[in-house]
């Protein structure tokens, strides 16, 4: 009797038990629930944003009434000091971008209202890399918000480094390096790494070769600020051509002697090198200061073109507007590969000297063996061979020797006028 009572009251027991466990399940459920309910609702009422109906119709008409119909409102001067180009090199670009880039056409929503214009695209980008300033700043006048002007800054990068660069940022051909030679005896441009951000702030170096009329021939993007430019060659591609042994044969004459090495000019923090000729730091007599002042005025394109890139694409020099060391270096790129456009389509107005003073006394003297493959296989004997000749300190002596003798004999009776 005393245990069936007493399995009668476990029983009665454990039905309490579940009872209320039940019901604290329940409430703690319901509980969690609504909490989770309630986040939900204030993450979407927080992330609700408010429709802007910016009429992208009305500001293609704008933008097509200002610069680009019969009787624009602004002329063709402020056309190109806005767009940073002449008003048909734009038009050029943008005709390549529409026939051959999905994104930079022309699209129709779903109630058949147009999008936005190729037009309106390119000039936005052309904007944030001319001006660079916030994506927004583009809003009033072009109506495209800041995610929508970052997407075709992103993809006019990338459209101008795939149909354009090819041409623009390629490595000199022989015809290319026959007309530089025509300078400068045996200089093929002038070598600087640029800081553009000054001391004491962080920013990503450029390493990069310009000839007289500011074309920019080699850039090498991405190294940090905290290398020098010795540290910077160290890393560069620069020779990579000469030592592989796939760079046209260059043979000149400088003070009867002949040469076989083009040369670029540099300041004095770079290896006493055959491919480098540096200035006199501390001039010595007529001919080592006459040779000092054409050697300087002659490296400063290099800086003039690293300025006139600066000024035409403020975005090189500002704050990044993107994280991605990717995406800047593209920026980089697309806005070296315009600055190469602009120059070509501009380049009968870049020159500040004549070049034809540096002419030797007999024709010929530079040569560019314009059959000559670059196509040869490599082997680690050849590449040893070639960049000991790059490093040979003794025939970077004798060059600049002959150097110093080759503008005095040029300049020298004119100095003795003065």
């Amino acid at each position: 009797m005393a245990s069936s009572s007493h399995g009668v009251f476990d029983e009665l027991e454990d039905d309490t038990f579940d009872q209320h466990f039940d019901q604290y399940f329940d409430q703690m459920f319901d509980h969690v629930l609504n909490d989770f309910g309630d986040q939900q609702e204030e993450r979407r009422r927080r992330k609700k944003r408010v429709y802007i109906e910016r009429n992208h119709e009305a500001g293609n008409i704008r933008l097509w009434n200002d610069y680009f119909s019969e009787t624009p409102t602004y002329p063709d001067n402020l056309f190109r000091r806005r767009f940073r180009m002449n008003k048909s090199l734009f038009m050029k670009i943008v005709d390549r971008l529409s026939n051959e880039m999905e994104f930079f056409q022309q699209k129709q929503d779903g109630l058949g209202r147009l999008g936005l214009s190729t037009l309106q695209k390119c000039t936005a980008a052309i904007r944030v890399l001319a001006y660079g300033h916030a994506a927004d700043g583009v809003d009033e006048f072009l109506r495209l918000g800041a995610s929508t002007t970052l997407s075709c800054l992103e993809n006019f990068v990338d459209g101008i480094i795939s149909l354009f660069g090819e041409e623009y940022l390629r490595r000199p051909t022989p015809a290319d390096l026959q007309r530089l030679l025509d300078g400068f005896p045996g200089m093929i441009g002038s070598i600087y790494c640029q800081y553009s951000r000054g001391s004491g702030k962080p920013t990503i170096v450029l390493e990069a070769v310009a000839s007289y009329d500011l074309w920019i021939w080699h850039a090498f993007f991405g190294p940090p600020c905290t290398l020098n430019d010795i540290n910077v060659l160290d890393r560069s591609p620069v020779f990579d051509d000469i030592i592989k042994v796939q760079a046209p044969q260059v043979t000149y004459s400088v003070n009867g002697r002949e040469y076989h090495l083009a040369y670029y000019l540099t300041d004095g923090i770079y290896p006493k090198w055959a491919t480098f000729i540096q200035s006199i730091p501390i001039s010595q007599g007529p001919k080592a200061v006459l040779f000092a002042q054409h050697q300087k005025a002659v490296r400063k394109d290099v800086e003039r073109a690293f300025g006139v890139l600066q000024a035409r694409f403020a975005i090189v020099k500002n704050p990044a507007l993107f994280w991605d060391i990717v995406k800047t270096g593209k920026i980089m790129r697309a806005c070296i590969i315009l600055h190469n456009m602009i120059v070509e389509d501009e380049r009968d107005g870049y020159t500040q000297y004549d070049v034809s003073e540096f002419y030797q006394e007999h024709n010929g003297s530079s040569h560019v063996d314009l059959t000559y493959s670059t196509d040869t296989p490599t082997n680690i004997a050849n590449m040893k061979g070639v960049r000991t000749r790059i490093r040979d300190r003794q025939m970077h002596q004798q060059l600049k020797a002959d150097l110093v003798e080759h503008i005095w004999r040029k300049f020298g009776r004119d100095e003795d006028n003065n």
